[in-house]
This record gives structure tokens, sequence and C-alpha cells, in this order.
């Protein structure tokens, strides 16, 4: 796999612009109307690199991918205040549990709140709950406690929301909000994250386990949690029967453990 960290298209280049994602998720492309690689959530930093007609060249700041997205999913640049803290969320036309709800916002989804009422806090998108949202500089402690939000949320191959993820998109939620740089796909964060342990090491929780195509997060010394298609889910499972399992089916075993 390359490293679309480092491979922009220089035949779409001309300036870079500061936007922000607005819809609550967009895919980010391989090529123009390709292949999903990414996806990236309402609020979310990018530059555009270059745009013809209805797609632009982007790149997304959280991680430095870069890739194409459908342009009317990009807005101006905007300073955000508050992220969704809760799995996922909805914004409200009203300050109102009952009142229509217009959206349905992701986990770590950002927004700019205007003003407060009640328990609900009013932003351009309507009015989401305020105990769904933290300030966007407040950072989770535990990658693994992040990880477990989002057990049976739907398998979707370079998913990155609430609504479908895979296995590299969840360690990375897990890991960007604890504050932890993190590439999207498994094969950069077995290069970049943390230190190679000997075989033998006793599990820890936070411990990454590798295999070829594929991650996993420590939960206990004798569970992980990850995004798997044999589940088709976010999904809790020994660490042992997993091992068993993936080498049953033919994906082969563990290629790293791996420690921050």
């Amino acid at each position: 796999m390359s490293d679309r960290r480092l491979t922009p298209n220089p035949d779409w280049a001309t300036g870079e612009t500061p936007a922000r994602i607005c819809l609550p998720v967009v895919d980010l492309l391989a090529r123009p109307h390709g292949p999903r690689d990414r996806q990236l959530l309402m609020g979310e930093a990018v530059t555009i690199l270059g745009q013809r007609e209805d797609t632009a060249h982007i790149r997304a700041e959280k991680d430095g991918y870069h890739g194409f997205v459908n342009a009317a999913a990009l807005g101006p640049e905007s300073q955000p205040t508050h992220k969704i803290s809760a799995p996922a969320s909805h914004a409200y036309a009203e300050p109102d549990l009952k009142s229509p709800d217009r959206l349905s916002l992701s986990f770590a989804s950002r927004v700019a709140v205007i003003a407060t009422s009640g328990d609900f806090c009013e932003t351009e998108y309507g009015h989401i709950p305020a105990q769904h949202l933290r300030p966007i500089d407040s950072l989770e402690t535990d990658p693994a406690a992040v990880a477990e939000r989002f057990i049976g949320t739907p398998y979707l191959w370079g998913g990155n929301s609430r609504f479908g993820i895979d296995c590299s998109g969840l360690v990375q939620a897990a890991f960007l909000a604890c504050g932890h740089p993190c590439p999207g796909d498994s094969d950069l964060q077995a290069a970049d994250l943390g230190e190679a342990l000997p075989d033998g090491t006793p599990y820890l929780r936070n411990d990454l386990l590798f295999w070829k195509g594929h991650v996993a997060l420590v939960l206990t010394p004798k569970t992980l949690i990850h995004a798997n298609a044999h589940a088709m889910a976010v999904a809790v499972e020994g660490i042992d029967a997993a091992i068993a399992r993936i080498a049953s089916q033919g994906d082969g075993p563990v290629t790293a453990h791996r420690r921050l």
C-alpha cells in the first residue's frame, strides 16, 4: 500500500485553500469518482489543493491523507468549538427532543456552538444535546474505552464513523481522540505506532495486535476489540480465539504486537 500522506496529485495542484467538511460523513476517494479510501466527518479540517467541476483534490489535516471528494461536501474554513463525544448524536430543529431531527452526527464530528438553550447547544446545523458534546480541545485518556463506544457498529471497508467502520478506522478514532497521531491504514499503523514487542510479551490494555491487513486493540490480557468481517461489526473477542480463527481462515498469524 502506498503512503497516501506523501502522494498528492500534481496534476490537480493549483494552490492551498483551507476548508471544512460540511456533511455528516464524506468518502475520501482514491481517484475522482473512484473507490473509497477512508472517510471524513463533519467539521474536519481539510486543505483544497485543486478543484475541477464537482470534484476537489484535498488533504485531510487529521492525518495528512490526500484524496478526492465531492466539492459540495466542502464549506469555508471555520473554528469548531466542540466535538461529539457520544457514539452518535442528532441535530434537532429546535432545543426540544421531540422536534424534527435534521441530521445524524458520528463520534468526533466537530461543530461550532453558537448558544446554549437548556440542555441543548445551538449550532448552524441544529440543536445538539449538550451531554453529547465536549470542548474541542478536550482529550480522552483511554483508547480502548473510546473503541468500546463503537461496539455493534457495522463493519464498513474504509469506514470512519459510528455508522460504519473498519479495523484501522476504529484504531484511528480511538487514538486520535486521546491526542495520539495515527494514520488510517493498518500497515501504516504497524509502522508508526509505538514499538514492537517480542513474541510472548504479556498483553496489556491498549496494545495493538496486527495481522496482514488487520489490526485489533487489546482490552484485557485475554480480550481484544476490533472491527471485523467475521462479525461484520465492532466486537469483543478472546485473543486466543481470534488468533486461532484468523489463522484457520487462511489469513495468517499475528505479524506484530506493538505498545505506545
